[in-house]
């Protein structure tokens, strides 16, 4: 019983409690109000001066206007005017006379006067005696009415318009520049990107499905006492997806997704930045569970390190307003902060800590099934006819991104289009991979029959030699159609299998065949031309990586010379040793070309008829796919044509021959490039 009276009283005390507290807390919502209408009531009293003031000189300003061109006289000078018979056309009104003058001795143009109108009853007198035409302007209650009215329409129209512009500042800083520019994407009007929509990206989408399970079930997190990280950074190089991603993560959740790209904080005044973080995560707040994705980060994410570039007050204000946004938002409120770059080296280290950006999601190239399903994706709503293979695709593309095949796609079916057919087939795809990397044939750029010889000779020297070399890709397509990207033919090689690594023998047969176009030049002519400088600044570039940085030169050894920044865009080289070394390098590459060169003119010398036959043939059909270039080289060898230890079979062959793809000669994308004459 005693134990029930006391829990009779607490429950009593606490109620009072509660009511006294519940009481305080009106007087104070009271209190807070009434000083927030007494400070509005001030504001509205201020902004009505000023719409009043501002009128009053408006309307000065207006008069002073009308007037301009008046020149105001005394009294006795009208006068003495009118004695003179200089006075024409008079208005009298109630208080003033304006006037013109009959000539003007020293200005070309006529000048209004206007005097004061003095207590002369006999005016109307003077002025009929004088003969000067004149009337009486009638100023009657409708003026001053109208005049009245109208400075009470200027007043409110100003008042207004101060109005809003306070309401305006008051919300989002002067003239709405520090409110923040997120486009914001709610539950019912949703990105329309799921994880389905984001095809060869699974070790991306894996790494967010835990941010897209926290979203909906924070919970579950919560009680076993995890922390979700609050920052997910995802990098990788233009085009992989993503935004395609950060848009799947807000798909699949289900939450708001506020979405805009780092430059939109930079403003030309300092501290606007700082104003939109704050705007931006207020709204996230409210919002909450939700994605906030900043596209771009490194426009205001960059290091703060002033030693080479200098500091900048508004981008490192923006950033430290960031930092401390991500450092003061509560976890348990389900808000996750997404970025995307593709120059995670310039961005500043406190960014990538603990807490903050601490997941970083590499969004890479797709290999070959990523392609495949890639291509899956972007051509669901085309229709394909049934001659189609996405794996062939796949193989063709070696080294591209989601964008570009995209683009191929679409510009596949803008191909069927042109040629008049309802479905897309496999021959218009792979077309379509000739326009996007190695551009439209142009029709009206034609060779000189001399050029043209020496362009067939080239590009069969190409060919030639990566057919008689046992390591290198198979012969897809010879072309000597002049092409928009600034190619007057190529040599299209494609992998049976895409590979992760290549062998030092692999990049040596790679130098030479990049070098025999200009060895066949120099074979046939007794002369080069400049249509191998590009050839020359792959077979360079293959070298110097092959001595700097993948340790396959006896002279140098396993050390690394040279460094890539830009990881993700250009792949700018920056060496790491002396002046004496990098000359020592320069020998070293010379002496590779060399090399190189002489086999590739080893190897023409030694088939100089099987070049002059494919060559003829070339130059009269203008294009030789794989299956061509292939029967011709048996024809004249007697060999069958052979990549790695496995003989190309010729059936096989008839479905890879139309398998147009770009070989690419450099050292960091194998296969997706073209071996060109320009």
């Amino acid at each position: 019983m005693k134990d029930e009276n006391k829990k009779r009283d607490n429950i009593k005390y606490n109620n009072s409690q509660n009511n006294s507290q519940g009481n305080n807390q009106i007087n104070n919502d009271d209190n807070k109000s009434g000083k927030q209408n007494g400070g509005r009531k001030k504001s509205n009293v201020i902004m009505l001066i000023l719409a009043i003031v501002i009128t009053f000189v408006f309307w000065q300003s207006i008069n002073s206007f009308m007037k301009a061109g008046e020149e105001e006289i005394p009294y006795s000078q009208f006068l003495e005017m009118l004695e003179d018979g200089n006075v024409k056309e008079v208005k009298i009104y109630g208080s003033e006379i304006v006037f013109n003058p009959v000539k003007e001795t020293n200005s070309a143009q006529t000048t209004t006067y206007r005097v004061v109108r003095a207590d002369d009853f006999s005016i109307v007198d003077r002025l009929h005696e004088s003969g000067v035409e004149f009337e009486q302007i009638d100023e009657g209650g409708a003026v001053i009415v109208y005049e009245i009215l109208s400075f009470v329409l200027m007043i409110g129209g100003f008042y207004i318009l101060m109005l809003l512009l306070m309401k305006g500042a008051s919300k989002s800083g002067a003239f709405g520049m520090g409110k923040s520019h997120a486009k914001i994407y709610g539950v019912e009007d949703s990105t329309g990107v799921t994880f389905a929509d984001v095809a060869g990206q699974e070790e991306a989408k894996e790494s967010l499905t835990e941010l897209v399970d926290f979203l909906h079930k924070p919970e579950k997190y919560i009680e076993i006492g995890a922390k979700l990280p609050r920052g997910a950074l995802l990098v990788g190089p233009p085009g992989t997806g993503k935004t395609l991603l950060a848009k799947a993560v807000a798909g699949e959740a289900k939450v708001p997704f506020f979405s805009l790209s780092g430059s939109e904080f930079v403003e030309l005044y300092v501290g606007m930045g700082a104003k939109r973080v704050r705007d931006l995560f207020k709204e996230a707040n409210e919002k909450s569970p939700c994605i906030i994705f900043i596209d771009e980060i490194d426009a205001i994410g960059r290091s703060r390190d002033t030693r080479h570039s200098g500091g900048d007050s508004e981008r490192e204000q923006t950033l430290n307003q960031l930092l401390s946004e991500m450092d003061g938002f509560d976890n348990t409120k389900g808000i996750v902060v997404l970025a995307a770059t593709n120059r995670p080296e310039v961005l500043d280290k406190a960014l990538l800590r603990p807490g903050r950006f601490d997941r970083r999601i590499v969004v890479s190239k797709p290999d070959v099934k990523g392609r495949i399903d890639t291509l899956k994706v972007h051509a669901k709503n085309v229709k394909l006819d049934e001659t189609v293979d996405f794996k062939e695709l796949a193989l063709a593309t070696a080294g591209s991104v989601g964008a570009d095949l995209a683009n191929i796609i679409n510009e596949g079916a803008l191909m069927a289009v042109r040629k008049g057919r309802e479905m897309v087939s496999q021959k218009d795809l792979l077309e379509s991979i000739e326009v996007v990397f190695a551009g439209k044939e142009k029709k009206e750029k034609l060779l000189t029959p001399k050029e043209k010889k020496i362009v067939a000779y080239h590009e069969v020297g190409h060919a030639l030699v990566a057919a008689l070399q046992k390591n290198t890709l198979p012969v897809q397509r010879i072309t000597i159609v002049p092409r928009t990207s600034g190619a007057l033919g190529y040599v299209w090689q494609v992998p049976e299998e895409e590979k992760q690594l290549e062998s030092k023998v692999e990049l040596q047969e790679e130098i030479v065949i990049c070098l025999a176009g200009r060895a066949a030049e120099e074979l046939k002519f007794d002369s080069v031309t400049t249509g191998a400088s590009n050839d020359i600044e792959k077979a360079t570039n293959i070298a110097r990586t092959m001595v700097t940085m993948y340790g396959m030169s006896d002279r140098f050894g396993m050390v690394q010379l040279e460094g890539i920044t830009g990881e993700y865009l250009d792949r700018r080289r920056v060496l790491n040793c002396s002046s004496e070394t990098e000359t020592l390098v320069d020998a070293e590459v010379k002496n590779m070309i060399k090399e190189s060169y002489e086999k590739a003119l080893a190897l023409l010398k030694d088939n100089m008829s099987t070049l002059e036959a494919i060559a003829q043939v070339l130059i009269e059909k203008e294009n030789l796919s794989g299956q061509e270039f292939m029967e011709l080289f048996k024809e004249h060898t007697g060999t069958s044509l052979k990549v790695s230890e496995n003989v190309i079979d010729i059936d096989r062959d008839e479905v890879a021959s139309s398998n147009a793809v770009v070989e690419d000669n450099s050292v960091d994308n194998p296969s997706a490039d073209v071996t060109e004459d320009e």
